[in-house]
């Protein structure tokens, strides 16, 4: 009884542990591949920052990695640690995974443009030069 008692807190233990670090094992390098990175940009101005789209940590939910520049285009988004994409194609960019700081809707083309808050007006490019 007791050996199964310590297999099953050996199992739970390893468990909470995988969700604890985000699953940095070896799946984290298949995941890694799939980054992408982006240009965000302020209503319409050259100037902006990068934007990093990471690793997954559940459907729907990667993480984020935000250039800590990108609060001269709206302060607080450079705490964005999660990038939440939606069923219709909204991405939300959030501290938490929940709330979101700022959500963007699908753009014409290849990017997104923000829709809340609504000002400043934010759009998301893919940065080809990556």
């Amino acid at each position: 009884m007791k050996l199964i008692a310590g297999l099953v807190m050996s199992v739970a233990l390893f468990g909470g542990a995988h969700v604890l670090y985000g699953g940095q094992g070896q799946s984290t390098a298949i995941e890694t591949a799939t980054s992408s990175t982006y240009r965000l940009t302020a209503n319409g101005d050259e100037a902006g920052c990068a934007v990093q789209r990471g690793a997954s940590v559940s459907d729907g939910l990667s993480r984020l990695d935000v250039a800590s520049d990108c609060s001269k285009l709206m302060p607080g988004v450079e705490r964005a640690k999660f990038w939440r994409e939606q069923a219709d194609g909204s991405v939300a960019f959030s501290e938490n995974g929940i709330d979101p700081i700022v959500t963007f809707g699908v753009a014409d083309g290849d990017g997104y443009e923000s829709y809340a808050p609504s000002a400043p007006l934010l759009a998301l490019n893919s940065d080809s030069s990556n």
